[in-house]
């Protein structure tokens, strides 16, 4: 069947698109992998290097990625068909726009799976709490929870059902309104928690880890680990951003957006270490525990600290919600595809897309009981789905956006779209998205596959 553009939503507001965005961009690995990452790789040194590498290889592939969907008016793989086709260019070229919806659909697999793990322990937090738990317990609660299949496909439905809800009643009416009201919620708990760590003596511990800069520690590997935590923690190639991209009215500044959009991400990713590592070093926890320390290490410290029940339930709470706004970024521009590929209405679409998701999730929750024992060259599924998407598609997807914005599309065609920035600053990007971040993206691809 033919592709065809339909009528689309726009962002009723500039407030609403950059609430969606910062939402779709924030998500649980962001939370704890940012702070670790940080202070493993000189902690104020590497923030400096962090963001350099977001103004110089983020910002603008975040804006070519949104000027793509708003050049194109439709979803990711159609939009870049029709900019393509403006341009006098093979159709071919949609493959740019097809390669981030595989990567949004293949992480969505897994992702709704780990979201479901939040889910269930802020009902584990709001119900029963932490009181008594030690890292014996801890563990063989967080091993017990992967061996009953019954909890994560619950937990998992639930997540994917909240999210299909929101895309199910579209731009305006759904993911406008959730991320109206989750998103402050999410600033305000990120706030309130970090406020609440001021007042123990190991605040200033985590401040020092995360911020006293040590230039001993920079090197080449903490350079390609600030280029590819600024490049993946942004949320781009992974069709999201050309999706909301394509609801975004003319009179919404790309640029501007873009430097918001990246700005709230890392603070975002600041307050939260300051949320987290202050109990990290207060208990003696590891801080190098990645996913592990949300779910094995910290209801730990929540059975310790004074008022462990209502921190863990705020914290938790604060999880699901950065969980389930990145999902709704996921899910929408694989269902405004579906819409406008096979001429259906938004309803159905986005039934077809959640219900294929959750049997897909099934896989990957059974990856870890009841077929824990099959692998592939020693990777299980999960495994296998986190290198696809991770260190193929995002890096060739982001490749691929830089040479399509920067040397496909005519200069017209973009400088439309980039038309409230100033010429100066319009060269400048075109000249990082043409000669800057093709070659420090493909050498992040190299890096993943080789390493």
């Amino acid at each position: 069947m033919a592709a065809v553009k339909l009528e689309k939503e726009v962002w009723s507001s500039r407030f609403a698109f950059l609430m969606a965005s910062v939402g779709f961009a924030v998500g649980l690995g962001n939370i704890w992998r940012f702070p670790y990452v940080a202070g493993e790789n000189g902690g104020g040194a590497f923030v400096v290097v962090y963001l350099i590498c977001v103004l110089v290889i983020g910002v603008p592939v975040l804006m070519a990625e949104l000027l793509i969907g708003r050049r194109g008016q439709s979803s990711p793989p159609i939009a870049v068909t029709n900019i393509a086709k403006e341009n006098g260019k093979s159709e071919r070229w949609k493959s740019v726009g097809g390669l981030g919806l595989l990567a949004a659909y293949t992480i969505e697999i897994i992702y709704s799976v780990i979201v479901g793990w939040v889910l269930w322990y802020l009902f584990k937090a709001v119900t029963t709490g932490f009181d008594g738990v030690d890292a014996t317990i801890a563990n063989a609660n967080f091993e017990g929870m992967l061996r009953d299949s019954s909890i994560m496909i619950t937990a998992t439905f639930i997540g994917l059902a909240i999210t299909g809800s929101v895309i199910y009643a579209g731009v305006q009416s759904g993911i406008e309104k959730a991320v109206r009201f989750m998103m402050p919620l999410l600033f305000l708990l990120l706030i309130g928690l970090a406020t609440y760590n001021y007042f123990t003596a190991s605040f200033y511990e985590a401040m020092s880890w995360l911020f006293t800069p040590d230039f001993s520690k920079i090197d080449g590997n903490t350079l390609l680990a600030a280029i590819g935590q600024a490049f993946f923690s942004i949320g781009v190639a992974m069709g999201g951003m050309m999706a909301y991209g394509a609801y975004l009215p003319r009179s919404v500044s790309i640029g501007r957006s873009a430097f918001i959009i990246v700005s709230a991400d890392t603070v975002v990713a600041i307050l939260a270490g300051l949320v987290i590592f202050p109990a990290v070093f207060k208990y003696g926890l590891d801080p190098a525990a990645g996913a592990g320390l949300i779910f094995k290490t910290l209801p730990v410290a929540f059975a310790q600290m004074p008022n462990g029940h209502l921190f863990s339930t705020l914290f938790f709470l604060m999880l699901a919600v950065a969980g389930i706004t990145s999902m709704v970024g996921l899910i929408e521009s694989v269902t405004a595809w579906v819409e406008e590929k096979f001429t259906i209405s938004r309803q159905l679409s986005a039934v077809l897309v959640v219900g294929s998701l959750s049997l897909l999730s099934l896989v990957s929750i059974f990856s870890y009981n009841i077929w824990a024992d099959w692998s592939l060259a020693g990777n299980n599924f999960n495994d296998l789905m986190d290198f696809f998407s991770n260190q193929l598609l995002l890096p060739l997807g982001g490749l691929l956006i830089a040479v399509f914005a920067g040397w496909v599309m005519n200069r017209e065609g973009s400088r439309t779209e980039l038309s409230a920035l100033g010429e100066g600053v319009y060269l400048l990007w075109r000249f990082l998205i043409r000669f800057v971040v093709p070659p420090v993206v493909a050498l992040i691809l190299i890096t993943g596959l080789l390493g």
